[in-house]
This record gives C-alpha cells, sequence and structure tokens, in this order.
C-alpha cells in the first residue's frame, strides 16, 4: 500500500497568502506518483477563531478567569460579537457598501487602537480606509485573547517568545505538559477533521519560523495520544537553522523523523524507508531515534534535485479564497507583504553573491546556488496563473540575480505574459537604467534590498559587495522606472559607533527625500550561529557570550561589543524618523530632535546622494 502523506502548515504564519513549502512538496510529491495533501491550519484556525461563537467564548474565558486588560474592548464585547463576523467577510472580499457602512462613525466599537488611526488615512481609498478600520478592529479582539485568554497568541506567530533560541528542550516539555489552552482546542478540532478526511500515513510540518514550532508540537502530541498509527515528521526553516546540533530526545515523544535543508529527498526516503523500500541508514539528512538516542542519517553521496529539475509547485487543497487583506500600518512594501495574495516562487536556489558576514552562508539555503532557465521559469508562472487565477507574484529569493532577471522578463514580454511581480535584490550595478526599464515592462513593480548600515566602512566589513553610491544610483534607476524600493537598513553591527549609527540615518534621510526609496525597516543587529560572525567573532571584534547550547535548539546569540555604543538606546530615535521619512515628512527636522538624548553631529555632507546621482 503507498504511504498518504499530508503537508501541514500550523499556526500562524501570513494570513494573507500560503506559505510556499508545501506547495513545492506537494507539486513534487506528486510529480513521483505519490499521493499526497496539504492544508493551512494557520488561516483555518484564524477563520475559527474569528467567528461570532468562538469570541463570545473567549470572552467568556476571560471573565472566568478574572482577566480584564484592555477594559475598553471588555465594555464593548457585544459590538465585537456582533460585527466580528462582518468584519472578516470584508477582510476576504472588499466591497464599497460594507467599506462605507465600516468607516461610518458609530459602525465598529473603538478602543485602544481605533483611536489612533495612522498617518495618512485620510488620503486613502474608501476600500482601504474601511480595510485598515478593519484591521484595527480585529487587531484589538487579538490584543484581548493575548493579555486575558492565551499568552501565546499573535497573528503571525504562536509562542514564539518559549522557541526563540531554545537552547534547552525544557520549558517546551513544560508548557507541553500543561493542558492546551481554548486557542489550542480549536487548532486540535481543526487537526482531527483533517486527519479523518485524508487518513494519512505520514504528517509533514513545515516549520519556517519559531512562532511555528509549539502549535506543530501541541499537533504532533495529540496524533502520538490519539492516532499513534501516524507517523510524524518536521521541516523547514526553523529546522533548517536552528536544529543542526541537536542532541536531546524529548522530542522524539513528538515526532519520528526531523529532515534538514530541502526536503524533497528526505521526505521521498522517507516514504520508500516507510514502505520497507530502503532502510534507516539509507535515510539523508534526517534525524531520528535510535536506541534512545538522537542519531542523524545522511547517506552520502546525496541524491540532489536540482533546481532546474523541480515541477511547479502546486496550491491544489488549499481554499485561496480564505485569505485576508489587512492593512495595520501605510508602509507601502509593508503592504505588499501583508495585504493580497500571491503566487511565490523562487528564481533561483540559494544566493548567488554568498559573502555577506552577518548572513547563514554556511547553510545550504543560502549557500547552495543553482539556477534554472527562463523557460522553465515561465512555464511555472503560466502553470500558476493556470490553476490559481492570480497574476501577481512573489519570488522569495535571498537575492535574485539580475541576469535571470534578465531572462526572465525578456521571456514574459516575448510570451505576452501579464503579471505583477517583486523579489529581493543586491544593490549591484547590474540593475543599470536600462534592465530597470526592462523589468517594469515585464510587471515589476517592487524591490526590496540590504542598504544595511549605510556606511562604506562597516558596508565593506560585512562583505556587502556595494557601497552608499552604488545604492543611490541603483535604487534611483528602479525609481525612475516607477518600481518602489524597499530598503533593509541594520544598526548595531560589530564595531559600529554612534557616529556611524547617525551619519547612517542621515544618509537614509537623503535618500527618501530624493525619492531613491519609499519604503525601508530598521533592524538591530543579531549574531547567529551559521554566520561568518558567529564562527569567527573574534575577526569582526566581538565576544559571543551565549546562550549555552543545552542540547535543542542554536542560532541566535548574544555578544559583547568593546566599542560600548548601547545600540539600543537609538531604535526609537531611528523608527521615528524613518516613520515621518516614509509618509514624505520631516526632511528638515534636525536629527538630534528624533532622540531624547544627546547625540553627535552628523558628518555627512548635506547634498552627498546628489553628488552621486550626477
Amino acid at each position: 500500500m503507498p504511504i498518504e502523506t499530508l503537508f501541514i502548515i500550523p499556526p500562524f504564519t501570513q494570513l494573507n497568502t500560503p506559505y510556499p513549502s508545501t506547495a513545492y512538496l506537494t507539486g513534487y510529491l506528486q510529480s513521483q506518483s505519490i499521493p499526497s495533501n496539504q492544508c493551512d491550519l494557520s488561516i483555518e484556525l484564524f477563520h475559527t477563531i474569528f467567528t461570532a461563537k468562538v469570541v463570545r467564548s473567549l470572552f467568556q474565558e476571560a471573565k472566568s478567569l478574572s482577566n480584564i486588560a484592555f477594559d475598553s474592548v471588555w465594555k464593548q464585547r457585544k459590538q465585537y460579537i456582533q460585527k466580528v463576523d462582518q468584519v472578516i467577510e470584508y477582510l476576504r472580499f472588499q466591497d464599497e457598501a460594507t467599506a462605507s457602512m465600516i468607516v461610518s462613525k458609530d459602525f465598529l466599537p473603538k478602543a485602544h487602537r481605533s483611536i489612533k488611526r495612522v498617518d495618512g488615512f485620510d488620503k486613502l481609498s474608501l476600500l482601504d480606509q474601511a480595510k485598515h478600520v478593519a484591521t484595527l478592529f480585529i487587531t484589538e479582539l487579538g490584543d484581548f485573547i493575548t493579555a486575558n485568554v492565551d499568552e501565546f497568541f499573535s497573528f503571525t506567530r504562536y509562542a514564539e517568545q518559549i522557541s526563540i533560541s531554545a537552547s534547552s528542550f525544557d520549558q517546551l516539555e513544560e508548557f507541553l505538559s500543561y493542558e492546551p489552552t481554548l486557542i489550542e482546542t480549536h487548532l486540535l478540532r481543526l487537526l482531527d477533521l483533517k486527519l479523518k478526511i485524508y487518513e494519512a500515513d505520514l504528517v509533514c510540518f513545515t516549520i519556517p519560523f519559531p512562532g511555528n514550532l509549539f502549535s506543530a508540537l501541541r499537533s504532533a502530541q495529540h496524533i502520538k495520544h490519539f492516532y499513534p498509527h501516524i507517523k510524524v515528521a518536521f521541516g523547514g526553516g526553523y529546522c533548517n537553522t536552528e536544529l543542526r546540533k541537536l542532541e536531546d530526545p524529548r522530542i522524539f515523544e513528538y515526532v519520528d523523523f526531523i529532515s534538514l535543508d530541502d526536503g524533497e529527498i528526505p521526505l521521498l526516503k522517507i516514504i520508500h524507508y516507510l514502505e520497507g523500500k530502503l532502510t534507516a541508514d539509507e535515510l539523508e539528512r534526517t534525524y531520528m531515534l535510535e536506541n534512545g538516542k538522537v542519531v542523524y542519517k545522511n547517506h552520502l553521496p546525496n541524491q540532489i534535485v536540482h533546481h532546474r529539475n523541480l515541477p511547479a509547485p502546486t496550491y491544489k487543497g488549499l481554499n485561496l479564497k480564505a485569505y485576508l487583506s489587512f492593512l495595520d500600518v501605510i508602509n507601502p512594501m509593508h503592504r505588499l507583504w501583508t495585504d493580497g495574495r500571491w503566487n511565490k516562487l523562487t528564481v533561483s536556489h540559494g544566493c548567488y553573491w554568498k559573502q555577506c558576514s552577518f548572513c547563514d552562508v554556511h547553510l545550504d539555503y543560502i549557500g547552495n546556488y543553482q539556477n534554472t532557465t527562463a523557460v522553465d521559469l515561465v512555464n511555472k508562472i503560466e502553470a500558476l496563473i493556470e490553476e490559481t487565477g492570480d497574476t501577481g507574484f512573489h519570488f522569495v529569493d535571498e537575492a535574485a540575480p539580475p541576469k535571470a532577471l534578465k531572462a526572465m522578463a525578456e521571456e514574459l514580454i516575448r510570451r505576452k505574459i501579464k503579471i505583477q511581480w517583486w523579489t529581493n535584490i543586491r544593490f549591484e550595478k547590474t540593475f543599470s537604467p536600462a534592465l530597470c526599464a526592462l523589468l517594469a515592462e515585464s510587471g515589476c513593480i517592487a524591490v526590496t534590498g540590504g542598504l544595511e548600515v549605510a556606511s562604506d566602512r562597516l558596508l565593506a566589513k560585512m562583505k556587502k559587495g556595494v557601497d552608499i553610491a552604488q545604492v543611490a544610483r541603483v535604487t534611483r534607476a528602479f525609481s525612475e522606472n516607477n518600481i518602489m524600493v524597499h530598503a533593509y537598513l541594520m544598526y548595531g553591527f560589530p564595531t559600529q559607533t554612534e557616529q556611524e549609527t547617525i551619519d547612517a540615518l542621515e544618509v537614509v534621510r537623503q535618500l527618501f527625500e530624493l525619492n531613491c526609496i519609499q519604503s525601508a525597516f530598521w533592524h538591530l543587529f543579531t549574531a547567529t550561529a551559521h554566520s561568518p560572525i558567529g564562527k569567527d567573532p573574534e575577526s569582526f571584534g566581538i565576544e559571543i557570550t551565549g546562550p549555552e547550547f543545552e542540547g535543542f535548539a542554536q542560532n541566535d546569540l548574544t555578544h559583547f561589543d568593546p566599542t560600548g555604543t548601547v545600540h539600543a538606546d537609538f531604535t526609537k530615535g531611528l523608527n521615528d524618523a524613518l516613520h515621518q521619512y516614509l509618509i514624505g515628512s520631516g526632511f528638515d527636522k534636525p536629527l538630534q530632535d528624533w532622540f531624547d538624548f544627546k547625540v553627535v553631529d552628523t558628518t555627512v555632507k548635506a547634498d552627498l546622494i546628489a553628488k552621486y546621482l550626477n
């Protein structure tokens, strides 16, 4: 009998579009004539929670626990219960009649979020105004749930606080010993339903982020207790980065296999092993338990499915109409991440640059670069359009190669295929005005890229391969072709001084003012175990101070930087400045005014970026 496989996206990931891992793996197994199905418990649990019936029970649960934080929500609970179904329906299918009701003065209750709408609200269309008001309504309910009913609840993660850098399995095991929360009870009911529908022999949980781990473990615990004949496998980004030194056998009370890196071959071999066609020693890149000890089975040489030979992903089995559009902030790039559904594909596997010192370049998802042909890529684009009816694409590359993007654009134009697409890139000089114009003609609407620390000294130290002048010219080339540019920004990089932080803010100010970039986000630097910095901190002038590995996960590292700058002190000022730049204001405000403590004057000339552009 063939093994029936069920892929599950556990809560919570994106609510506007399905995470693509199960679509890729389902497409691959089906191409191998292996029966497989997929479901997204993340979006299904969300829709279960945000109904009048369940919201009423959540308020009752809060009362029974004597928890009434967010009193303004509690006092208006009848209105939240009455309106929640209509609000969710609007976030799925926007229409002008409902939008007019939602934005009217007294239609929805107003609590701690609704009393302050975002800057620029009046400039939004009616549909977007209603989407923002509806988002605030749902977010207020989410705040109430987290504060009063289930401290682990969040819209895009669950129990992340006990999963990030969980060097020991102790706390996870402790919380798994507790009775399921009300939210988890609804999750397990959904899981029961799926297991009855699909009758799977192997259930595979994709765990892309720490915020998916605990719900996957809770689900696996339920399967082991009530369906002991079903085998359970874990895989995905969290496993690939954090469980590479796994020693603790306790996790195997909940799971049978944990695979690393690309999942196609490990899964295929796990299935053949369960069918009795392979021995355990023939498994690849897979943890399992033998004689009470964790063993890593990795038969060499590995069987590799090259990126160009992968079939198109498939979303069959997922209800694509269930996904919602949120509008919580006006950041234009944030809207692409949370507003609207996108077909997700990769132009290439890994990163063609793979040198940045803060990046996990030693891991397969970065270091193993593989490309495909434009014909193959556009064939997959056509297949997804035919399957989903959607023509929006997010290419989820670490850094999409310019040469491959050029070839894809030419192929799309040759076939007269009309799509909208966006992706992540490096701001390298290959992106000339002519290439940017070609990409725009093919449907490119936005790019994201790492400016990181806007300091030439630090860009060289992190081996970014770009400098500020190059970033200015490349971003201007995109912007002049009506392609929105989002810059990832970093502060707190090893040896970064206060002067460099303030100077970086001035560079960012000029890039916004001259319309080179239209969106950005600051990240506080964190050393990771698989980056060049994490592996050789002394070369970067820092000392790793923890956490001590205790047999389970390892990724984020704490460090000491002897330069003495307390970078976290700059967080609020940097973000306050950036928020104003995003909405086109604050350019004339002195940098000092963003901070509530004395900072140094910038040494960057006021016309630096203008000179680079000229």
